[in-house]
């Protein structure tokens, strides 16, 4: 059941992203409420392999699977419309090619991206890429930028008096869901030398 809503989550996305290209109001409302849909589901998929004991390696490869498709799905529509700079999905793409080929060399040796078998080993390097403070600080940043964007942007918004405010906050959780990207991403470069070595 966690990982068939894991892949469940990657239709609702696509789905909220491609209503994006109907330029209605009612389209737009319906990609907002599968966007919150979908980004819940993130969180759904670990309570339920947690409380009916479904954890697995499969799982979390799905887990992180489906956030990467869902993560940069949004970002490179979002800059096919204008609305961000080109360098948002460049950032993101480029560190979760560069953060899974090294979790694959780590899953390859028992080690898994977050949990018991986590590749990080050092305190601060857990906590940067595993604690929940930090997993769920990004998540928080990035589902706020992802609604923001879709309400700012909407058929009819630029008339709102507050629309240019409501523009500023959202690119600024953008930011700020980007900067957690790549800071999350630097325990596992660092840590990536021990997978390297010679045994």
């Amino acid at each position: 059941m966690a990982n068939f809503i894991s892949i469940l989550r990657i239709f609702i996305a696509f789905i909220a992203i491609g209503l994006l290209y109907i330029r209605t109001p009612e389209a737009y409302l319906w990609a907002l409420v599968l966007t919150i849909i979908a980004f819940a589901m993130d969180g759904l998929d670990g309570w339920v392999a947690r409380k009916f004991n479904e954890t697995s390696d499969l799982g979390a490869v799905l887990d992180i699977m489906g956030d990467r498709i869902v993560e940069a799905s949004y970002w490179i529509v979002f800059a096919v419309l204008g609305w961000i700079s080109i360098l948002f999905p460049l950032i993101c793409v480029a560190r979760a090619f560069t953060t899974d080929s090294l979790r694959s060399v780590a899953l390859s040796q028992g080690y898994t991206a977050f949990g018991d078998k986590s590749m990080q080993q050092s305190k601060i390097g857990y906590f940067i890429c595993s604690s929940k403070f930090m997993r769920i600080g990004y998540a928080v940043a990035k589902v706020l930028a992802f609604i923001l964007l879709i309400i700012a942007f909407a058929p009819g918004a630029e008339l709102c008096p507050c629309n240019p405010q409501v523009r500023l906050v959202a690119m600024t959780f953008a930011w700020a869901a980007i900067i957690f990207c790549v800071v999350r991403a630097l325990p596992v470069i660092f840590e990536s030398g021990k997978l390297f070595e010679k045994k």
